[in-house]
């Protein structure tokens, strides 16, 4: 079974595995040479700026599994499941069926049934965290521990009318 991309970022192999799988890799993406780095490649934080919106991007155009809280009651409309964390809505997102699982074991609840959607990355983001009413972003693989991913409401990485400001205040408010 192909996985997704976000599955290579978010749980890198070691170095001497990615050496050894390079050529492999290249090929399945149609490159014959990896990119070269940049001349004046910054150190530190502008080089995980830089990280950070490749795999942004690269999350916005993969289609992700998000599975749905069937709410309190019997007759209510599933919605996209999410935590509460420091104040903050994070909609649950899975890279694949795999880590969804792992999510279930780690919950307890390995034995249900969990529903699902699937979801471009974008939409979440664009659509589904405007919609929370409240701050919101998007954790991927949250049962992976560091090899998830989390992109927080913050402008950038989500609609600027909904990202939360540096004084804590959402919106364009000036």
């Amino acid at each position: 079974m192909r996985r997704s991309r976000l599955y290579d970022y978010t749980h890198p192999a070691p170095a001497e595995q990615r050496d050894a799988t390079a050529p492999k890799e290249r090929e399945d993406t149609g490159l014959s040479e990896p990119a070269a780095p940049l001349p004046d490649a910054p150190d530190g934080a502008e080089r995980r700026r830089r990280e950070f919106a490749v795999l942004l991007g690269e999350f916005r155009r993969t289609p992700v599994l998000v599975p749905l809280d069937d709410g309190p009651g019997p007759d209510s409309e599933p919605g996209l499941l999410t935590a509460d964390f420091n104040g903050v809505r994070f909609i649950l997102a899975f890279s694949d069926e795999q880590a969804l699982a792992r999510y279930a074991i780690a919950r307890g609840e390995g034995a249900r049934e969990w529903r699902y959607q699937t979801v471009l990355g974008a939409r979440l983001l664009d659509a589904a965290v405007p919609a929370a009413g409240v701050p919101c972003g998007v954790a991927l693989d949250c049962a992976d521990g560091e090899q998830g991913m989390v992109f927080p409401p913050v402008r950038g990485v989500v609609p600027d009318a909904v990202a939360v400001s540096a004084d804590g205040g959402a919106g364009d408010e000036e």
